[in-house]
Protein backbone atom coordinates (compact mmCIF):
# COMPACT_ATOMS: atom_id res chain seq x y z
CA UNK A 1 0.00 0.00 0.00
CA UNK A 2 1.39 3.44 -0.98
CA UNK A 3 2.30 5.83 1.80
CA UNK A 4 2.10 9.60 1.76
CA UNK A 5 4.96 11.74 3.01
CA UNK A 6 4.30 14.20 5.87
CA UNK A 7 5.10 17.16 3.58
CA UNK A 8 2.62 15.94 0.97
CA UNK A 9 -0.02 15.34 3.62
CA UNK A 10 0.49 18.81 5.04
CA UNK A 11 0.26 20.37 1.58
CA UNK A 12 -2.89 18.39 0.79
CA UNK A 13 -4.55 19.56 4.00
CA UNK A 14 -3.61 23.20 3.62
CA UNK A 15 -5.60 25.91 1.92
CA UNK A 16 -4.21 28.21 -0.78
CA UNK A 17 -3.41 30.99 1.70
CA UNK A 18 -1.51 28.60 3.99
CA UNK A 19 0.47 27.29 1.02
CA UNK A 20 1.23 30.83 -0.09
CA UNK A 21 2.47 31.80 3.37
CA UNK A 22 4.64 28.68 3.51
CA UNK A 23 6.20 29.56 0.16
CA UNK A 24 6.82 33.16 1.25
CA UNK A 25 8.54 31.99 4.46
CA UNK A 26 11.07 30.09 2.39
CA UNK A 27 12.21 33.20 0.52
CA UNK A 28 15.09 35.14 2.05
CA UNK A 29 14.22 38.31 0.12
CA UNK A 30 10.75 38.30 1.68
CA UNK A 31 12.14 37.98 5.20
CA UNK A 32 14.59 40.85 4.69
CA UNK A 33 11.94 43.01 3.04
CA UNK A 34 9.51 42.41 5.89
CA UNK A 35 12.17 43.41 8.44
CA UNK A 36 12.90 46.66 6.56
CA UNK A 37 9.20 47.45 6.14
CA UNK A 38 8.53 46.72 9.81
CA UNK A 39 11.40 48.98 10.92
CA UNK A 40 10.18 51.92 8.88
CA UNK A 41 6.57 51.29 9.91
CA UNK A 42 7.55 51.37 13.58
CA UNK A 43 9.59 54.50 12.90
CA UNK A 44 6.56 56.18 11.34
CA UNK A 45 4.09 55.11 14.03
CA UNK A 46 6.34 55.99 16.98
CA UNK A 47 8.03 59.03 15.38
CA UNK A 48 7.49 61.44 18.33
CA UNK A 49 8.76 58.88 20.84
CA UNK A 50 11.78 57.84 18.75
CA UNK A 51 12.82 61.39 17.92
CA UNK A 52 12.57 62.34 21.59
CA UNK A 53 15.31 59.79 22.34
CA UNK A 54 17.72 62.08 20.52
CA UNK A 55 16.60 65.04 22.59
CA UNK A 56 15.50 67.23 19.66
CA UNK A 57 12.23 67.99 17.90
CA UNK A 58 12.18 68.19 14.09
CA UNK A 59 11.56 71.96 14.13
CA UNK A 60 14.05 72.89 16.85
CA UNK A 61 17.02 75.03 15.79
CA UNK A 62 20.51 74.53 17.19
CA UNK A 63 22.67 77.48 16.15
CA UNK A 64 25.61 76.12 18.16
CA UNK A 65 25.87 73.16 15.75
CA UNK A 66 26.57 75.28 12.67
CA UNK A 67 29.36 77.66 11.73
CA UNK A 68 27.98 81.11 10.78
CA UNK A 69 31.31 82.07 9.22
CA UNK A 70 31.14 79.16 6.74
CA UNK A 71 27.63 79.77 5.44
CA UNK A 72 25.96 77.76 8.18
CA UNK A 73 27.86 74.54 7.55
CA UNK A 74 27.55 71.90 10.31
CA UNK A 75 30.38 71.82 12.82
CA UNK A 76 32.11 68.46 12.97
CA UNK A 77 32.62 65.50 10.63
CA UNK A 78 29.95 63.89 8.41
CA UNK A 79 27.50 66.75 8.64
CA UNK A 80 27.87 67.40 12.33
CA UNK A 81 27.40 63.87 13.69
CA UNK A 82 27.98 63.94 17.43
CA UNK A 83 26.60 62.69 20.73
CA UNK A 84 24.03 65.49 20.62
CA UNK A 85 23.04 64.97 16.98
CA UNK A 86 23.19 61.30 16.04
CA UNK A 87 22.84 61.86 12.27
CA UNK A 88 24.13 65.41 12.12
CA UNK A 89 22.22 68.62 11.46
CA UNK A 90 20.81 70.57 8.57
CA UNK A 91 23.03 73.28 7.13
CA UNK A 92 22.00 76.88 7.90
CA UNK A 93 19.17 75.92 10.31
CA UNK A 94 20.92 73.41 12.59
CA UNK A 95 17.81 71.25 12.85
CA UNK A 96 18.47 67.68 13.98
CA UNK A 97 18.56 65.28 11.03
CA UNK A 98 17.65 62.23 13.10
CA UNK A 99 14.40 63.85 14.23
CA UNK A 100 13.57 65.09 10.74
CA UNK A 101 14.28 61.75 9.05
CA UNK A 102 12.09 59.94 11.59
CA UNK A 103 9.21 62.41 11.22
CA UNK A 104 9.75 62.40 7.45
CA UNK A 105 9.04 58.67 7.50
CA UNK A 106 5.75 59.35 9.26
CA UNK A 107 4.61 61.90 6.66
CA UNK A 108 5.82 59.98 3.60
CA UNK A 109 4.41 56.60 4.68
CA UNK A 110 1.14 58.13 5.93
CA UNK A 111 0.50 59.68 2.53
CA UNK A 112 1.58 56.54 0.67
CA UNK A 113 -0.53 54.13 2.76
CA UNK A 114 -3.59 56.40 2.78
CA UNK A 115 -3.43 56.95 -0.99
CA UNK A 116 -2.97 53.21 -1.51
CA UNK A 117 -6.05 52.50 0.61
CA UNK A 118 -8.10 54.88 -1.54
CA UNK A 119 -6.76 53.29 -4.73
CA UNK A 120 -7.41 49.72 -3.58
CA UNK A 121 -10.93 50.36 -2.27
CA UNK A 122 -12.02 52.44 -5.26
CA UNK A 123 -10.30 50.22 -7.83
CA UNK A 124 -11.62 46.97 -6.34
CA UNK A 125 -15.17 48.32 -6.10
CA UNK A 126 -15.11 49.65 -9.67
CA UNK A 127 -13.49 46.50 -11.08
CA UNK A 128 -15.89 44.07 -9.42
CA UNK A 129 -18.91 46.17 -10.39
CA UNK A 130 -17.82 46.48 -14.01
CA UNK A 131 -16.89 42.83 -14.37
CA UNK A 132 -19.95 41.37 -12.66
CA UNK A 133 -22.76 43.53 -14.04
CA UNK A 134 -21.30 44.07 -17.51
CA UNK A 135 -23.32 45.86 -20.17
CA UNK A 136 -23.71 49.61 -19.79
CA UNK A 137 -22.23 49.56 -16.31
CA UNK A 138 -19.07 47.94 -17.61
CA UNK A 139 -18.92 50.31 -20.59
CA UNK A 140 -19.34 53.42 -18.41
CA UNK A 141 -16.76 52.36 -15.82
CA UNK A 142 -14.30 51.20 -18.50
CA UNK A 143 -14.55 54.56 -20.29
CA UNK A 144 -13.99 56.31 -16.94
CA UNK A 145 -10.87 54.18 -16.41
CA UNK A 146 -9.61 55.06 -19.88
CA UNK A 147 -10.33 58.76 -19.31
CA UNK A 148 -8.50 58.81 -15.97
CA UNK A 149 -5.50 56.91 -17.36
CA UNK A 150 -5.29 59.25 -20.36
CA UNK A 151 -4.48 62.25 -18.18
CA UNK A 152 -0.80 63.16 -17.77
CA UNK A 153 -1.15 62.45 -14.07
CA UNK A 154 2.07 64.03 -12.78
CA UNK A 155 1.45 67.30 -14.61
CA UNK A 156 -2.16 67.37 -13.42
CA UNK A 157 -1.04 66.66 -9.83
CA UNK A 158 1.46 69.52 -9.97
CA UNK A 159 -1.23 71.87 -11.29
CA UNK A 160 -3.77 70.88 -8.63
CA UNK A 161 -1.23 71.09 -5.81
CA UNK A 162 -0.05 74.50 -7.02
CA UNK A 163 -3.55 75.99 -7.24
CA UNK A 164 -4.80 74.73 -3.86
CA UNK A 165 -2.87 76.70 -1.25
CA UNK A 166 -4.72 77.16 2.04
CA UNK A 167 -5.52 73.48 2.60
CA UNK A 168 -4.07 70.59 4.54
CA UNK A 169 -1.25 69.44 2.27
CA UNK A 170 -1.16 65.88 3.57
CA UNK A 171 -4.90 65.37 2.96
CA UNK A 172 -4.72 67.05 -0.43
CA UNK A 173 -1.74 64.97 -1.58
CA UNK A 174 -3.44 61.78 -0.43
CA UNK A 175 -6.61 62.62 -2.37
CA UNK A 176 -4.80 63.76 -5.52
CA UNK A 177 -2.48 60.74 -5.67
CA UNK A 178 -5.39 58.37 -5.00
CA UNK A 179 -7.49 60.04 -7.70
CA UNK A 180 -5.19 58.89 -10.49
CA UNK A 181 -4.14 55.50 -9.17
CA UNK A 182 -7.34 53.43 -9.07
CA UNK A 183 -7.81 52.49 -12.78
CA UNK A 184 -4.82 50.15 -12.83
CA UNK A 185 -6.05 47.84 -10.10
CA UNK A 186 -9.63 48.23 -11.36
CA UNK A 187 -8.61 46.68 -14.68
CA UNK A 188 -6.96 43.75 -12.91
CA UNK A 189 -10.01 43.13 -10.70
CA UNK A 190 -12.39 43.49 -13.65
CA UNK A 191 -10.53 40.80 -15.58
CA UNK A 192 -10.54 38.46 -12.59
CA UNK A 193 -14.26 39.08 -11.99
CA UNK A 194 -15.11 38.29 -15.61
CA UNK A 195 -13.47 34.88 -15.20
CA UNK A 196 -15.17 34.20 -11.86
CA UNK A 197 -18.77 35.29 -12.39
CA UNK A 198 -19.66 32.20 -14.44
CA UNK A 199 -18.02 29.67 -12.12
CA UNK A 200 -20.21 26.89 -10.77
CA UNK A 201 -20.25 28.12 -7.17
CA UNK A 202 -21.29 31.63 -8.29
CA UNK A 203 -24.10 30.19 -10.44
CA UNK A 204 -25.15 28.02 -7.52
CA UNK A 205 -25.34 31.03 -5.21
CA UNK A 206 -27.36 32.91 -7.82
CA UNK A 207 -29.80 30.01 -8.28
CA UNK A 208 -30.04 29.69 -4.50
CA UNK A 209 -31.53 33.18 -4.31
CA UNK A 210 -28.49 35.20 -3.24
CA UNK A 211 -28.57 38.84 -4.30
CA UNK A 212 -25.79 40.67 -6.15
CA UNK A 213 -24.33 42.19 -2.98
CA UNK A 214 -24.06 38.81 -1.25
CA UNK A 215 -22.55 37.18 -4.34
CA UNK A 216 -20.01 39.97 -4.79
CA UNK A 217 -18.90 39.98 -1.15
CA UNK A 218 -19.12 36.25 -0.39
CA UNK A 219 -18.19 34.60 -3.69
CA UNK A 220 -16.38 37.00 -6.03
CA UNK A 221 -14.36 39.14 -3.61
CA UNK A 222 -12.48 36.20 -2.00
CA UNK A 223 -11.55 35.04 -5.50
CA UNK A 224 -9.90 38.35 -6.40
CA UNK A 225 -8.30 38.86 -2.97
CA UNK A 226 -4.98 37.23 -3.93
CA UNK A 227 -4.21 39.48 -6.92
CA UNK A 228 -5.45 42.52 -4.99
CA UNK A 229 -3.08 41.81 -2.08
CA UNK A 230 -0.18 41.26 -4.48
CA UNK A 231 -0.78 44.41 -6.51
CA UNK A 232 -1.42 46.48 -3.39
CA UNK A 233 2.11 45.76 -2.23
CA UNK A 234 3.41 46.76 -5.66
CA UNK A 235 1.41 50.01 -5.61
CA UNK A 236 2.89 51.26 -2.32
CA UNK A 237 6.45 51.97 -3.61
CA UNK A 238 4.97 53.96 -6.49
CA UNK A 239 2.95 56.02 -4.02
CA UNK A 240 6.03 56.68 -1.88
CA UNK A 241 7.98 57.75 -4.96
CA UNK A 242 5.13 59.99 -6.16
CA UNK A 243 4.92 61.79 -2.81
CA UNK A 244 8.69 62.24 -2.83
CA UNK A 245 8.60 63.58 -6.39
CA UNK A 246 5.87 66.12 -5.63
CA UNK A 247 7.66 67.28 -2.48
CA UNK A 248 10.94 67.43 -4.42
CA UNK A 249 9.27 69.67 -7.02
CA UNK A 250 8.07 72.00 -4.27
CA UNK A 251 4.32 71.35 -4.59
CA UNK A 252 4.02 68.70 -1.90
CA UNK A 253 4.46 68.93 1.84
CA UNK A 254 5.68 72.38 2.83
CA UNK A 255 8.22 73.35 5.49
CA UNK A 256 8.52 73.04 8.39
CA UNK A 257 6.71 69.69 8.02
CA UNK A 258 9.43 67.21 7.05
CA UNK A 259 9.20 64.57 4.33
CA UNK A 260 11.93 62.61 2.60
CA UNK A 261 11.25 64.18 -0.79
CA UNK A 262 11.34 67.68 0.64
CA UNK A 263 14.61 66.96 2.46
CA UNK A 264 16.20 65.63 -0.72
CA UNK A 265 15.10 68.77 -2.59
CA UNK A 266 16.57 71.05 0.08
CA UNK A 267 19.82 69.05 0.22
CA UNK A 268 20.60 69.56 -3.48
CA UNK A 269 22.17 72.94 -2.71
CA UNK A 270 24.53 71.33 -0.18
CA UNK A 271 25.44 67.98 -1.75
CA UNK A 272 29.04 69.04 -2.41
CA UNK A 273 29.69 70.59 1.01
CA UNK A 274 27.45 68.38 3.19
CA UNK A 275 26.71 65.11 1.33
CA UNK A 276 25.24 63.44 4.43
CA UNK A 277 22.26 65.79 4.23
CA UNK A 278 21.47 64.29 0.82
CA UNK A 279 22.49 60.70 1.55
CA UNK A 280 20.37 60.03 4.66
CA UNK A 281 16.85 60.69 3.29
CA UNK A 282 17.86 59.16 -0.04
CA UNK A 283 18.89 55.90 1.64
CA UNK A 284 15.63 55.77 3.61
CA UNK A 285 13.60 56.36 0.45
CA UNK A 286 15.62 53.79 -1.53
CA UNK A 287 15.38 51.07 1.12
CA UNK A 288 11.65 51.53 1.61
CA UNK A 289 10.84 51.44 -2.10
CA UNK A 290 13.15 48.47 -2.68
CA UNK A 291 11.69 46.48 0.24
CA UNK A 292 8.11 46.99 -0.91
CA UNK A 293 9.04 46.20 -4.51
CA UNK A 294 10.72 42.91 -3.59
CA UNK A 295 7.85 42.00 -1.29
CA UNK A 296 5.30 42.84 -3.97
CA UNK A 297 7.12 40.79 -6.61
CA UNK A 298 7.20 37.77 -4.29
CA UNK A 299 3.51 38.11 -3.43
CA UNK A 300 2.59 38.41 -7.10
CA UNK A 301 4.61 35.30 -7.97
CA UNK A 302 2.87 33.30 -5.23
CA UNK A 303 -0.67 34.71 -5.21
CA UNK A 304 -1.07 35.63 -8.88
CA UNK A 305 1.28 33.41 -10.92
CA UNK A 306 -0.66 33.98 -14.13
CA UNK A 307 -0.27 37.74 -13.77
CA UNK A 308 3.48 37.43 -13.17
CA UNK A 309 3.92 35.44 -16.40
CA UNK A 310 1.95 37.87 -18.53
Amino acid sequence: MATTSPAASEAAGSGPWQLALAELRRRTSVKISLIVVALFAVMAIAAPLISSLGGWSPDEFDKTAIDPYLGGQPIGPLGGISADHWLGVEPVTGRDLFARVVHGAQVSLLIAFSATAIVVVAGTAAGITAGYFGGRTDAALSRLMDLTMSFPSLIFMIAMMSVARDVNRVVLMTAVIGLFGWPGIARVVRGQTLSLKHREYVDAARVGGSGPWRILTREVLPGVAGPVVAYTTLIIPGMIATEAALSYLGVGVRPPTPSWGQMIAESVNFYDTDPMYFVLPSICLFLTVLAFTLLGDALRDVLDPRGSRS
